[in-house]
């Protein structure tokens, strides 16, 4: 055996001492005793599937002087996460065969952590559907204004689905309805002029009419991406099993009547919301009614942000911290093990069929291993996002100590022991 691992593991929802055996990168043995040419051990610690992020904003192409793929990746991987799904609102847009390929060919070149990449649906590119999704990941739909981003008419919502329909590949969607955020329009100076630009009504209005259309297409895997309020999480409460729903950090985190400073810094779409609609989410994320945790990494640099609110581009980090916040959240039992193990590895290695996201037999070797004492706060100088900040610094978190994929050792006791080009393209580059 060429990779052993040894120490109190997370398998099926429990925690167990044992040994994992790793072969060709992937789990070949799950036992008591097992030696291995090459023999980790981890005493007083835990070993935990790597976190998946569905859902980063690599800026590579277009904006790379905000982040690219080297140092998006690198923060994942410092962050616990072993794969990461860029979304399509680059520049170019990734909307066609040539635009994915030069994507994924890049990437090969700069990541870190293993990768996908999707493909955003417009209203000139829904009838190349069935030519595009064997190289995608998944697709990407907006359905209201925000960075750079690539809208589909609701008119044309049905025929993506019903196209999608044909394919495996799920659907990811950004429900904000372009009716109701025009209606709502209005010069922004702060953080509540956002919240009543960009109201609950728009999230829910969108959802309805998702669900409305995608009673005809039962097959179509859809994922409503940060949901931000409770109407819209009410809206939900009924969705069929074919429509999951994703959470940020900053959602369940934040709210914007707790007096944020640097405004621009939180500004983000959909809005940070009330405290009412964030302990309505996290109750959500408690009880198994929200399916993912979700970065939305769509990072700024500080200069971008440092213009007058109106201007100022919406966005912020995350890929490096989500895992160590909700690391700490679940020591100190404000959700569990297993609904974070879930959240963050099971749920999205599911949504975007990747053989990741659980210590078991078959799956691809990727674990982050955890140190509950040590606890630290997140310091943004210390982070590797090009763009140099954290909505979230000097909160407290738990980093990872090591972080495993493909059963070779990423990260050692902070530092990267690989090279660019590590991580691979998750899907089929022919």
């Amino acid at each position: 055996m060429e990779v052993t691992i040894e120490g109190k593991a997370y398998i099926d929802a429990d925690f167990v001492d044992c040994c994992i055996g790793i072969e060709d990168g992937r789990i070949s043995a799950i036992k008591k005793i097992l030696k291995g040419d090459l023999h980790y051990k981890f005493n007083s610690k835990l070993i935990l599937p790597a976190g998946i992020d569905i859902h980063v904003h690599f800026r590579d192409p277009g904006m790379t002087y905000k982040e690219d793929f080297s140092t998006g990746s690198l923060a994942a991987a410092f962050g616990g996460v072993s794969c990461v799904f860029d979304m399509p609102n680059t520049i170019p847009q990734t909307t066609s065969l040539q635009t994915l390929s030069n994507k994924i060919i890049s990437a090969d070149k700069k990541a870190y952590v293993d990768f996908g990449v999707y493909v955003g649906i417009t209203d000139s590119n829904v009838d190349n559907i069935e030519r595009l999704y064997k190289k995608c990941s998944g697709f990407k739909i907006f359905m209201g204004n925000t960075t750079n981003s690539l809208n589909l008419d609701e008119n044309n919502l049905k025929q993506a689905f019903k196209k999608i329909n044909s394919t495996s590949k799920p659907v990811l969607i950004h429900a904000e309805d372009i009716t109701c955020l025009n209606m709502h329009k209005m010069w922004e100076n702060n953080l509540i002029d956002h919240l009543r630009s960009r109201p609950a009504a728009c999230e829910e209005n969108s959802i309805k009419s998702i669900l409305k259309t995608a009673k005809d297409c039962s097959n179509v895997r859809i994922h409503i991406c940060h949901l931000s309020s409770f109407g819209g999480l009410d809206v939900l409460k009924n969705r069929s099993k074919n429509i999951s729903v994703g959470v940020t950090p900053h959602h369940l985190l934040l709210s914007v009547d707790k007096n944020l400073k640097s405004q621009t810094l939180y500004k983000v779409n959909p809005p940070i919301r009330t405290s009412f609609d964030r302990d309505a989410l996290f109750e959500g994320v408690k009880n198994g009614f929200v399916d993912i945790l979700e970065s939305d990494h769509a990072p700024h640099t500080l200069e971008d942000k440092a213009g007058e609110f109106n201007s100022a581009p919406s966005g912020n980090p995350g890929v490096e911290t989500v895992f160590p916040l909700f690391l700490f959240l679940a020591k100190k039992g404000k959700l569990s093990f297993q609904r974070l193990v879930t959240l963050f590895c099971e749920n999205p290695a599911n949504l975007l069929g990747v053989s990741k996201g659980k210590i078991e037999v078959g799956r691809d070797a990727d674990f982050v291993i955890v140190d509950l004492k040590g606890k630290c706060k997140v310091n943004s100088e210390k982070l590797h996002s090009k763009c140099g900040w954290s909505l979230f610094d000097g909160w407290p978190a738990i980093f990872p100590t090591c972080v495993f994929i493909r059963g070779v050792k990423l990260i050692e006791e902070h530092e990267i022991q690989v090279k660019q080009g590590f991580g691979r393209f998750v899907g089929d580059k022919t």
